[in-house]
């Protein structure tokens, strides 16, 4: 079993917690995340990890970056994974409904559940659950809070 580092950095919406090993990313928390890791007593901090990660952060809320190329390893169930895949496919600037992923996954019936597994993304912002909304256009559920997703999402509008 690897070691999980993090790192906690600001940003405009707040602080983050990067968490993974090596260069390789398993979790993004925001601060007021609604289901903040279970295994995060188990992690050591490291106040210089994830160099890259939080370099194109930085470039992402300066609005420099609309597109991250980290690794990632999430853990989740197999449905989860691909509605994470799927929500990485949504291009910058623009948002989809449950509703959409759900067909995007092949699942047209499964937008509460495709709801659920965007509740559950383990890494926020570069897996962007945030450009999902609901059917009639509203902002709904996001685990950092809607204020947060509202930040993100006109940073992304300009």
């Amino acid at each position: 079993m690897q070691l999980t580092r993090y790192r906690t950095i600001d940003s405009p919406i707040g602080l983050i917690t990067l968490a993974g090993f090596g260069e390789c990313i398993t979790n993004l928390v925001m601060e007021n995340a609604a289901h903040p890791p279970a295994s995060q007593n188990e992690w050591v901090r490291d106040t210089e990890g994830f160099p890259r990660v939080v370099a194109q952060l930085e470039a992402y809320f300066s609005g420099e970056l609309t597109d991250f190329d980290v690794a990632l390893r999430p853990t989740g169930t197999s449905f989860q994974c691909r509605v994470w895949d799927a929500l990485r496919e949504i291009p910058y600037g623009e948002t989809r409904s449950y509703g959409e992923i759900a067909q995007r996954i092949g699942q047209p019936t499964a937008a509460r559940a495709v709801g659920m597994a965007n509740g559950r993304n383990p890494i926020a912002i570069i897996v962007p659950c945030h450009r999902v909304i609901g059917a009639n256009g509203d902002l709904t559920g996001y685990a950092g809070g809607l204020s947060a997703k509202r930040a993100l999402l006109q940073l992304e509008a300009r």
